[in-house]
């Protein structure tokens, strides 16, 4: 399934943002500061790329609940399966 950038510019934010955040830890961690607030912007970083997860996900969902159903079986159960996969892997 390919979902359109446009759809997913909110989920690009995060990424760009996590990515800022992971940035951040690393100079932290190079300039020694606290155990406590490494971790902290880590757990932040973390949350911002199972946010982008979700939203990508739910963006690819919004597509399949769009379609209107007349496809094969195998494809909709091939599809709810790689769909279940991606979820689980955020968990």
């Amino acid at each position: 399934m390919e979902l359109p950038a446009e759809e997913l510019k909110g989920a690009v934010n995060r990424l760009r943002r996590a990515q800022g955040q992971i940035s951040g830890v690393i100079g932290m961690i190079e300039q020694g500061r606290s155990c406590e607030e490494v971790v902290t912007q880590l757990a932040a970083a973390s949350r911002a790329l199972d946010r982008a997860g979700f939203a990508i996900i739910a963006t690819g969902l919004e597509h399949c609940l769009a379609d209107d159903g007349t496809g094969p079986e195998l494809e909709r159960d091939e599809m709810r399966a790689k769909l279940e996969k991606l979820f689980l892997s955020l968990a």
